[in-house]
């Protein structure tokens, strides 16, 4: 699942303080290429093919440490170039430099890169320096949080859902009660991405109180950390009582609208078909 680590903000890294592994090869292409990869919440066999595919060819890999030790033996024989968090804006940069000249880049991002991914900035930063920067690019997809966490507790986003992020890194906060008081009015379905970090631990509790006023207390809410990786951990509670529970930057909190509800083993939103 997807944290923060590719949602930060940018800055420049200096040199001796990337993590970097870098194995000889010669470039097999004349003209470079670039892809933006999501391999989704992190166990291999929950990457797309595509995935795998893009990962096997390409001659580079950059991306956030943490996802990078996610790939294990597909980094065998690569050149690798890994930073820490907020480092996105550096990483996506490196990443366009190497593949103009005129190697095949790949840019991995946790989840899928086009949710609060590495696809964004990526392609802000190729625009902006288009003219020099003259190869193909691709994005993609890959599993996001969202559809992970939903299928470990069952079919929770069967209808319409909105996701927001409680990270305030780069939206202001005011913004984001903005958005959450429109999901809680309109019964949305609401993933929340980034409920807890170590500094903020108030926003999740101010999220929870924005709902209460518009739904139930025993609204169907479930908590799925670690979605889809080894040591996944599944919770399914109430709008009332969510909070009891742990809840972290691995964690996503699903609240279910007025029709969720939960049986012995899943969290269901009825789709409006009559049986």
């Amino acid at each position: 699942m997807r944290a923060c680590g590719d949602t930060g903000c940018g800055g420049n890294l200096p040199a001796d303080t990337a993590q970097n592994k870098v194995r000889e090869g010669n470039s097999s292409h004349s003209r470079g290429r670039l892809a933006v990869v999501g391999i989704g919440p992190g166990d291999l066999d929950q990457m797309s093919l595509r995935a795998h595919k893009v990962i096997r060819e390409a001659e580079v890999i950059i991306g956030y440490k943490t996802y990078i030790e996610l790939l294990g033996e597909l980094l065998a024989g690569k050149e690798v170039i890994s930073s820490g968090m907020t480092r996105e804006v550096e990483r996506s940069l490196k990443a366009i430099e190497i593949a103009s000249g005129g190697k095949y880049v790949a840019v991995i991002s946790s989840g899928d890169p086009g949710i609060y991914g590495m696809a964004g900035i990526t392609l802000e930063l190729f625009e902006k320096q288009k003219g020099n920067a003259d190869f193909e690019v691709e994005i993609v997809p890959g599993i996001t949080s969202a559809n992970a966490a939903a299928s470990s507790l069952g079919a929770a986003l069967m209808h319409d859902f909105a996701v927001i992020s409680l990270s305030d890194l780069l939206t202001p906060w005011e913004l984001i009660e903005k958005r959450l008081l429109a999901a809680a009015q309109s019964d949305l379905v609401t993933v929340i991405y980034n409920p807890m970090s170590k500094k903020r631990t108030e926003q999740i509790k101010k999220s929870r109180d924005i709902f209460l006023k518009y739904r139930s207390p025993a609204t169907a809410v479930g908590i799925v950390r670690n979605a889809k990786r080894g040591d996944e951990e599944v919770t399914r509670t109430d709008l009332q009582h969510f909070l009891e529970f742990p809840i972290d930057m691995f964690t996503v909190v699903l609240i279910g609208n007025s029709q969720t509800y939960h049986t012995g083993n899943f969290m269901i939103t009825p789709r409006g078909y009559k049986i």
